[in-house]
């Protein structure tokens, strides 16, 4: 499931358009200013970024700075909907600038367009000597299938999917899991260990310590 995070700071049209992505089948967070934006980015992983220009704190530019560091797509959505407001926000590397008002099936439309843009909807997923089938929900390794449980599976696709960027233990938990992180019970530590060794993967995921784990593919 792709995770969009929101960034606008008028709570109503916040919560519209987290509805209707919602109902659409993606996962969705909100910020209402720059800073926690920025914050949310550094701390967790986006497929997508929805971003308003005028924001408390940092702007929707300075925003869009910090989320190209991390190759996270951007899609402008903002009032300010002048030619050159657009070409600016383009210029900046936004993937798209959707003027307010709008609708939301043409909005909807152009979340999609650019997570396939980002390779974010495959149906398979490859790395190393391994491959993830999306819609079979199965994985294979030079080309024989190996058994993962669910959690294994959804584990696997979100390193596959954030290759070579290092993911708090607190956005695995909350990707995979769902609900508050907790160390107590070390579920993430757990399953990794599992994982890497069912994977033969002990050299390419790796701990880091005391923030998470990192796939080098």
């Amino acid at each position: 499931m792709n995770r969009i995070l929101i960034v606008e700071d008028e709570e109503a049209i916040s919560n519209l358009i987290r509805m209707n992505l919602v109902r659409a089948g993606y996962q969705c967070d909100t910020a209402g200013d720059g800073i926690t934006a920025v914050n949310r980015l550094q701390e967790e992983s986006f497929d997508l970024v929805l971003l308003d220009i005028m924001l408390p704190g940092l702007n929707g530019y300075e925003v869009l700075d910090y989320a190209r560091t991390l190759e996270t797509p951007v899609i402008f959505l903002t009032a300010m909907g002048e030619t050159e407001q657009k070409v600016r926000g383009l210029m900046a590397g936004a993937e798209d600038y959707i003027s307010k008002p709008f609708e939301l099936t043409e909005l909807l439309a152009r979340v999609s367009t650019v997570l396939r843009r980002y390779n974010k909807t495959a149906r398979r997923v490859s790395f190393l000597d391994i491959e993830i089938d999306t819609d079979a929900m199965t994985v294979t390794k030079r080309g024989e299938a190996v058994k993962l449980t669910r959690k294994e599976y959804e584990l696997l696709l979100l390193f596959a999917r954030n290759k070579n960027r290092t993911l708090y233990r607190e956005t695995i938990y909350e990707n995979v899991w769902g609900g508050e992180y907790s160390d107590r019970g070390r579920t993430v530590d757990l399953h990794v260990h599992r994982l890497k060794k069912k994977l033969d993967l002990e050299e390419h995921i790796i701990a880091m310590y005391k923030i998470g784990y990192r796939l080098e593919a």
